[in-house]
């Protein structure tokens, strides 16, 4: 077992930040951590990266206790915290290398990790000159210059761009072939795309443990949808299998079907049928969003 916790809780004077939290990622998975600002996500993480210590229970990287064997546990594991460290002065390879020193492990890993990761490039750049989603990368190779089997981390697509998103997801599923990944993050488009299961924080308490597939089978196929112009309901009856439509503001429409085959294609058909003009077309996840909210409503 990658990850092993039990019973884990810690606390901050009043504040309950973790209350008995259990669970397991096997090696291989790709785990998103899910949760509300506040949640106690990066608590844990850190209890995990032997950063803190927890009051009470349990927990362990590759059958390491993180509170007893803290050195063992940072063999086996690579942690990338929500605010990435990085010196903005050094070159990329140098920082590497620097790393690398730290980890006593051979300098032939940096290019490893350089090619791994697609910074083979910027290897030469200072890290102050690189874009954010670049600067993640840096964290994502400084992370792996060991050689984990174990990687944790947190909020890593915090305040990219869409094409750096994009790319930092392919990595990560990437990456995730061959480790074991803890992922935190408050973004369920994150979990959709990259995760295996999703585990679901609240007020410090894990509320849900549920594989992504098992979330897909129940999902309903809900596309919205903003013309140029107001459309009367009835006009979306002679799309096949809508089961519901509903206008959510302005020219916005929520269509919902009773299919899992992709409907997009046909909507924008229908609307070059009816003369609209589609501003904006994107199909979305109800499951995980309505369990989200079920489970982290005050």
């Amino acid at each position: 077992m990658s990850i092993k916790v039990v019973n884990i809780s810690k606390r901050f004077g009043s504040q309950q930040a973790l209350d008995a939290v259990s669970f397991e990622v096997k090696k291989g998975e790709i785990a998103g951590f899910l949760g509300p600002n506040g949640a106690g996500k990066s608590t844990l993480m850190k209890i995990l990266s032997t950063s803190y210590r927890a009051d009470a229970g349990t927990a362990a990287i590759n059958g390491f206790e993180v509170s007893q064997q803290p050195k063992d546990v940072k063999r086996h594991l690579g942690y990338l915290p929500e605010h990435n460290p990085l010196y903005l002065e050094l070159y990329v390879k140098e920082y590497l290398s620097f790393c690398a020193g730290l980890h006593k492990v051979s300098q032939t890993r940096i290019a490893t990790v350089l090619e791994m990761t697609g910074l083979t490039p910027e290897a030469n750049k200072k890290i102050g000159a690189l874009s954010k989603g670049y600067r993640q990368r840096v964290g994502l190779a400084a992370a792996l210059i060991h050689d984990p089997d174990v990687l944790i981390l947190d909020e890593p697509t915090t305040g990219l761009d869409p094409n750096q998103l994009i790319e930092i997801r392919r990595l990560i599923r990437d990456i995730g072939k061959e480790k074991t990944i803890l992922l935190s993050t408050h973004i369920m488009k994150e979990v959709e795309a990259v995760c295996d299961r999703v585990l679901i924080l609240n007020q410090g308490k894990l509320v849900a443990d549920t594989p992504i597939d098992a979330l897909r089978q129940n999902e309903k196929q809900i596309i919205q949808v903003e013309f140029d112009y107001r459309v009367e309901d009835q006009l979306f009856r002679s799309l096949p299998h809508l089961a519901q439509v509903s206008n959510v503001g302005g020219f916005v429409y929520k269509l919902e079907f009773n299919t899992k085959d992709d409907m997009r294609p046909l909507v924008f058909d229908f609307a070059r049928e009816q003369g609209l003009r589609t501003l904006n077309l994107n199909r979305k996840s109800e499951s995980l969003e309505s369990l989200f909210i079920a489970l982290t409503n005050p």
